[in-house]
């Protein structure tokens, strides 16, 4: 009689477990990763060129904020969702950075370089692979 119940009580155990999971799941919505390499490739494109740099880094932004209001992730801005993100990073440090010289490029007259622009897109792309969408 003690066998059956703990059969009985792990498998109810089991069902609950499953439908936590699901519930999860459904909080953390799968990216179209084919959206995502198709705007990664025309960002890419757009870093070969020197007049496009600061254009490549702009659009970077602009996919991982697509990605993470996709992924559920809350704040009002950008900045709010990347802190809302911060444990899914890897790179955590690079991703803001990355973002901190977007929107240097926005808003103040900076000096695009290369060596900058290849950075700032290493950690959107570290980050979009993070969340899956790369």
């Amino acid at each position: 009689m003690e066998t059956l119940v703990v059969i009985v009580s792990v498998a109810i155990a089991g069902i609950v477990l499953l439908a936590l999971l699901n519930l999860i799941g459904r909080n953390q919505p799968g990216l179209d990763r084919a959206y995502y390499m198709d705007s990664w490739q025309k960002i890419h494109i757009k870093s070969q060129a020197q007049e496009t740099w600061a254009l490549a880094v702009i659009d970077a932004d602009k996919l991982l904020d697509h990605a993470l209001r996709k992924k559920n992730f809350g704040g009002q801005t950008m900045a709010e969702r990347m802190v809302s993100a911060k444990d899914v990073f890897s790179r955590r440090q690079l991703v803001w950075e990355s973002h901190k010289f977007r929107n240097q490029l926005v808003h103040e007259e900076v000096k695009v370089s290369e060596k900058k622009t290849q950075a700032a897109l290493a950690g959107f792309r570290s980050a979009l692979r993070d969340l899956g969408a790369l």
